[in-house]
């Protein structure tokens, strides 16, 4: 098969990778139906982080399961699947607790930007769709892989309540799928932190009333000025930066708390904006699988369209140009079909 392997920063190949096995009982291989780029795989690309050598990529995905290992169960050849970024047994403790991004027996995946994945813990990774999917509802099912269930984490970690003030810092995927929770969940005001024009037009879409263009002191003036000098009832954090998270903790009212989602790259916290405001951070990767099955459920029945953050579709072949699209802002996230 191929698949995209990046080799160094600003360097991603489509090339040939060895064919996907079932290695123990408990793996599936499916078909994939389509994949994406996530911001996270944008840390290696620039150089942010390193890359040692290279290294197969990717994360996300929804696909035709192949093949199953002798103890899967709950899944089957023919089925089209959604699973998480990170795989998980969904039985182990951490799991039980609702925390499956912190499975004693998760991990990772060996890239999934390619034509067939090997999926680890099958049973408890993987949720099959109903029947096959319109083609249509494709976008919003592989959404919910990563960037709408890290959104919806976000939101639920911020304690958004129905009639609450909410501001979701960061535009990006991720950002926007905060913006679609947080108005799924009832936010009666929702101010969306968006320099760019068509990721305004999506926070729009999916339930922003407000947006602010500025950032780091002016924006959170400017939270002020729509809040009446009181701040937001909840803060979602969808960036990972010193500015970012210094901006959601800054925004937010006395007593409330920052949901954090957006991969840190900071060295300390500002204390100032937390402990003499009561202000609370709470976050981290999301249990995608915890969130699975109302997800889907929302998706199947298009009562939510998280699909639309996707603003760019290409050929897997040219995976190395949809690293450069959202590397360069223009796109907000990529779907690559093989």
């Amino acid at each position: 098969m191929r698949g995209a392997v990046i080799h160094a920063p600003g360097d991603v190949r489509f090339e040939e990778r060895p064919d996907p096995t079932i290695v123990k009982p408990t793996d599936a291989v499916i078909r994939t139906i389509a994949a994406c780029v996530c911001g996270s795989d944008l840390w290696r690309y620039r150089g942010v982080a390193e890359v040692p050598h290279p290294t197969p990529i990717g994360h996300e995905y929804v696909g035709v399961v192949e093949e199953i290992g002798s103890e899967v169960r709950s899944v089957h050849p023919g089925d089209f699947v959604v699973g998480g970024f990170l795989t998980s047994d969904n039985s182990c403790p951490h799991c039980q607790a609702g925390q499956h991004a912190n499975c004693q027996h998760g991990g990772g995946y060996d890239g999934c930007q390619a034509e067939r994945i090997r999926i680890p813990l099958a049973d408890g990774t993987l949720l099959a769709t109903p029947e096959q999917p319109d083609p249509d509802l494709i976008p919003s099912l592989l959404a919910l892989s990563d960037v709408m269930c890290t959104g919806w984490h976000a939101a639920v970690c911020a304690g958004v309540r129905p009639g609450s003030t909410v501001v979701v810092v960061g535009d990006g995927a991720v950002g926007l799928s905060g913006v679609l929770a947080a108005s799924h969940m009832g936010a009666a005001r929702l101010i969306a932190v968006s320099r760019h024009a068509d990721r305004q037009a999506i926070a729009r879409d999916f339930g922003a009333t407000d947006i602010v263009a500025e950032r780091g002191d002016a924006g959170v003036r400017h939270v002020m000025e729509l809040t009446d000098g009181i701040g937001a009832d909840a803060v979602l954090e969808c960036v990972g930066t010193e500015d970012s998270v210094s901006q959601a903790l800054a925004s937010a009212r006395p007593g409330a708390m920052v949901g954090w989602v957006g991969v840190p790259h900071i060295t300390e916290l500002p204390q100032n904006h937390m402990f003499w405001k009561n202000v609370g951070l709470r976050g981290g990767p999301a249990p995608v699988r915890a969130y699975l099955p109302e997800l889907l459920q929302l998706v199947w029945e298009r009562r939510i369209e998280p699909g639309k953050v996707f603003d760019l579709e290409l050929p897997l072949a040219q995976v190395a140009d949809a690293y450069a699209a959202m590397d360069e802002r223009r796109a907000t996230k990529v779907l690559l079909r093989p």
